[in-house]
């Protein structure tokens, strides 16, 4: 068995050491098979799991976030029965629903969304509706083996001992502020991750390496009325103020401000 670990939203999966893993953008995607990965593939074993984090910083009801979820999936799968089950796994509480796809379809339909502090966590799995008996307590086994991380393995930080995400790479200030104004006071960083899951990163990995926290305020927000993410932290009498800033359909960025 191989235990794959999200360091940016902070889980494990156990899945069998002769299965294939791929990171799709922001979806983790587990199959037996390499042909799998391929949408045009319908040979033995075109099935997959994938599973996708999405940041919950307003904390939404999950009862409302299903919903939407569920209604817009239904839609665009042509499907009819939707009704759902409450679901618990790995210490945190959601729902999970079998969708009826048409009877067209031979493929067989199953989702879940998982809930914990500000953190969502969407499961699909697809196979053939032949292939059930055979593969449903595989990828049981692979979905109940989850675990959420209080820290993250091999994390780097910068020379002031600040936790990096993994692939964030250090950039000039001004390539991502205009008119910085005392330009030694900062640094940036760009990377190849969504704004929700540097959130979540920092969020967790913060304290771990002795950064409190003095204001964390989260993008999206109907209160803030700022475009971007901002955190305050402080280490002894180092003060940092962090930003993580959207750039259309880019990844994030980072920016860190030096203010006492």
């Amino acid at each position: 068995m191989t235990v794959f670990q999200n360091q940016l939203w902070g889980y494990e999966l156990t899945y069998p050491g002769d299965w294939i893993h791929k990171t799709d953008q922001e979806r983790e995607v587990f199959a037996a098979v390499p042909e799998a990965f391929r949408a045009d593939y319908r040979g033995p074993q075109a099935a997959q799991l994938l599973v996708r984090g999405e940041w919950n910083g307003q904390n939404k009801p999950i009862e409302s976030l299903w919903g939407q979820h569920v209604g817009k999936l239904a839609v665009m799968v042509g499907a009819k029965n939707t009704g759902s089950a409450s679901w618990q796994m790995g210490g945190a509480s959601g729902f999970e629903v079998e969708i009826v796809l048409p009877k067209r379809d031979e493929k067989r339909l199953w989702v879940g969304v998982l809930s914990r502090g500000l953190i969502l966590l969407h499961f699909t799995v697809v196979h053939h509706k032949e292939e059930r008996d055979r593969l449903d307590p595989l990828f049981t086994q692979i979905i109940s083996s989850l675990a959420f991380i209080e820290r993250a393995n091999e994390i780097k930080t910068n020379s002031g001992g600040f936790p990096l995400p993994p692939g964030y790479i250090p950039v000039p200030p001004d390539d991502v502020i205009d008119d910085i104004a005392n330009i030694k006071n900062w640094k940036a960083y760009k990377g190849g991750n969504s704004m929700g899951a540097l959130q979540a990163f920092y969020f967790r990995e913060l304290p771990n390496y002795g950064w409190e926290m003095d204001e964390f305020l989260p993008f999206p927000s109907e209160h803030t009325g700022i475009n971007f993410a901002r955190i305050k932290i402080h280490q002894r009498k180092k003060h940092l103020t962090l930003g993580i800033l959207p750039f259309g359909e880019e990844p994030a960025k980072l920016v860190i401000q030096k203010t006492g």
